[in-house]
């Protein structure tokens, strides 16, 4: 898909590319990463992290890791996910992120149609991840780590399966969440989770109801 020409502000060599991953998913946080590419490193196939097989994924963020002039990766938790809604907790992600740099950012590329409320200058991009190596480095970054989280909880919890379906609300996600209800990591704001939250709640009622029935019933 041939985007148009990006023109940004901005030519010095501090430029931060932030992107997320992680608004989708019932479980877990939401992650970000800020990166500051290095002009006389060029990091070759950088590109939207979604269009990458994991393992070009994991070679990338290695190279990133080696060749960047710095990255950070924040996130913010599934509790503040609750607490602040996933807008709002994906915005303190990336200034976390951003925040954090060293040497500091001058000038942000963020991908996605809003900035995240940062004092620094900068412009939001939309498919950005598409159409600047700093962005789509920003989340390759941001999916490697997400990814290793959703399968350091698959490791304890495999009943839910979250090494393949990573925590988005997939058929399997949905059947296990059903049968074994939420763990701690879970967002209780999102709707399958907050529905299934209310089950539970509901079931020792329904139970006391139908006791008293055939309570009734044997009067």
């Amino acid at each position: 898909m041939n985007h148009p020409p990006l023109l940004i502000d901005y030519s010095g060599p501090f430029l931060a590319g932030v992107d997320e991953v992680g608004r989708g998913p019932l479980v877990g946080a939401v992650v970000a990463a800020a990166v500051i590419l290095d002009p006389n490193n060029p990091i070759e196939g950088l590109k939207d992290s979604k269009a990458l097989s994991a393992e070009r994924r994991e070679r990338l963020d290695s190279e990133i890791r080696r060749h960047a002039l710095a990255f950070v990766i924040a996130e913010a938790s599934a509790l503040e996910v609750d607490e602040l809604n996933i807008y709002h907790a994906t915005h303190l992600a990336m200034r976390r992120a951003v925040d954090a740099l060293a040497p500091q950012a001058e000038y942000l590329l963020v991908d996605g149609n809003r900035l995240p409320g940062h004092h620094l200058p900068g412009q939001a991009v939309v498919k950005g991840d598409a159409r600047h190596p700093a962005i789509a480095a920003a989340s390759i970054l941001a999916k490697v780590a997400r990814d290793r989280q959703m399968v350091a909880l698959d490791a304890r919890h495999p009943e839910y399966g979250f090494a393949r379906h990573k925590g988005y609300p997939t058929a399997q996600h949905l059947a296990a969440l059903e049968r074994l209800g939420p763990l701690a990591e879970h967002r209780r704001s999102f709707a399958p989770v907050r529905a299934c939250l209310r089950s539970s709640e509901l079931e020792p009622d329904e139970a006391n109801s139908n006791e008293k029935a055939q309570f009734t019933r044997s009067k």
